[in-house]
Formats: C-alpha cells, sequence, structure tokens
C-alpha cells in the first residue's frame, strides 16, 4: 500500500513537471532569485528554481550536482518540481522504484536461465534415448542375422535350403 502512495506521488511529480515545463514561456516565469519570500508554488513555476521550506527561499537548481547541497539546503526541507515532496522522500521513492525494477529484472533473468538448463537437460535426455534406441535397433539387427545363419543351417542340414535348382531341364540345341 505504501509502495503504491509512493508511486502514485512520483507519478504526480512527474506529471507536474511535464505540465510546467510545456505550458510556461521564459517570458512568463520570474528568475528563481526575484520569487524569494513569496510561496512554494510561485516559486517552483519555474523548473529550475528549488524551494528551501526551512528559510523560505527560492534559489536556483545547482545543476552542477545531483542532490542540492546540505549548505543551500537541508534535504528534507528542499522542494523542486511540486511543493509537497522533499528530495528524501523522492530519494526513498525512487530507490524502492529501482530495486523493484532490478530485482524484477534479475528474477526475469533467472527463470530464463533456469528454463535454457532445462531445456539443455531435456536435450541431453533425448540424444541419451536416441542412442538407447539405436543400440536396441543394432542387438535386433544381429540377432535376426543369427536367427537367419542358423535357420539356413537347419534348411541345409534336412536339405530345404534354396539353391538353385540342379535337375534342369535339357535343352536340345
Amino acid at each position: 500500500m505504501a509502495l503504491r502512495i509512493w508511486l502514485l506521488g512520483i507519478t504526480g511529480i512527474l506529471c507536474g513537471l511535464t505540465l510546467r515545463a510545456g505550458g510556461a514561456t521564459s517570458e512568463s516565469i520570474p528568475s528563481c532569485n526575484s520569487s524569494s519570500n513569496v510561496n512554494c508554488a510561485e516559486c517552483l513555476r519555474n523548473v529550475s528554481c528549488l524551494w528551501c521550506n526551512s528559510n523560505k527561499k527560492c534559489f536556483d537548481y545547482p545543476v552542477k550536482k545531483i542532490l542540492p547541497p546540505k549548505s543551500l539546503c537541508p534535504l528534507s526541507d528542499a522542494r523542486w518540481g511540486v511543493c509537497w515532496v522533499n528530495f528524501e522522500a523522492l530519494i526513498i521513492a525512487m530507490s524502492v522504484v529501482g530495486g523493484v525494477l532490478i530485482l524484477s529484472v534479475c528474477v526475469c533473468c533467472c527463470c530464463c536461465c533456469c528454463r535454457r538448463r532445462k531445456s539443455k537437460q531435456h536435450d541431453g535426455v533425448d540424444q541419451k534415448l536416441e542412442r538407447e534406441k539405436e543400440q536396441r535397433r543394432m542387438r535386433q539387427e544381429e540377432r535376426k542375422s543369427e536367427m537367419k545363419i542358423r535357420h539356413d543351417e537347419i534348411r541345409k542340414k534336412y536339405g530345404l535350403f534354396n539353391e538353385p535348382n540342379s535337375y534342369t531341364r535339357f535343352e536340345n540345341n
């Protein structure tokens, strides 16, 4: 339930940033320093601004650093994009989402590897069965040939062997 709330919050932030960035022009948005001591909503109309709740000031976002330094504003008081989410909550939410994504990718990779391994095992079993089948066929043919030789010997013994007929008809030429 808490994860759903965090995801909804992040979605709201991203939607708010998209709407603000798409709908505002550079002429209608004042600079960050002129918005100081007004309120959070006025400051955050400009996407490049950072609002600090503790001293109620609006700053230019320090783009050279990923997170604003503590000397500028503590993370628990820093607001960017929307006024109701601070950087600590944003970091926690993004960590949870990133962890879930990484975990799901790992689970998918493991499932694919296990499936591949099982198919290789089945291929090995199939090959083994095929070899056994071939060996049975060869043994059966050997037995057939032995039986044929034995039967031919018995036929010879009793004169039943299919030899060319020794009694042929004399033809007058």
